[in-house]
């Protein structure tokens, strides 16, 4: 099995793994996933897939997947019915970086995230939130319709 790492963010020094855009596409085109977490693995220098969550699971679940004082990049795969009653699906980008976390942390998320943002082609909006009352579920449903 071979790995294979894109080329590193040249502000920052990150690189993407490969399962981070395999991951994004299951959510995508399969309807695998509700959400995927990602974090940058400070041995590896790379964003990884920290944790995903199943598709029956809930906005709630997700903001629970979030950690409390540690940043994160968040794909967030939102359902809901239009007043014309379709379904229809927005996916969500989220930069997660709580105001308590330490600031070589989120200057490391910051300075990545435009690099990381590109690997994924298909989101269709992007929420920075430093704490839950930035991300909560209104705010997705204000942004989709």
């Amino acid at each position: 099995m071979a790995f294979v790492r894109s080329r590193a963010n040249a502000s920052s020094g990150i690189g993407v793994a490969a399962e981070c855009k395999q991951t994004f596409l299951e959510l995508q085109r399969k309807k695998s996933h509700r959400y995927v977490i990602f974090k940058i693995d400070d041995k590896c220098k790379e964003v990884v897939v920290d944790k995903t969550g199943s598709s029956t699971e809930s906005f709630d679940d997700f903001m629970d997947s979030l950690p409390e004082s540690d940043c994160r990049y968040a794909i967030y795969d939102f359902d809901f019915v239009t007043e014309e009653n379709c379904q229809k699906s927005k996916i969500f980008f989220v930069a997660w970086s709580p105001s308590v976390s330490r600031i070589r942390a989120k200057m490391l998320y910051a300075t990545s995230k435009e690099r990381f943002r590109r690997e994924l082609d298909g989101v269709h909006y992007e929420i920075q939130a430093t704490d839950p009352s930035e991300l909560d579920i209104q705010l997705l449903r204000d942004r989709a319709h």
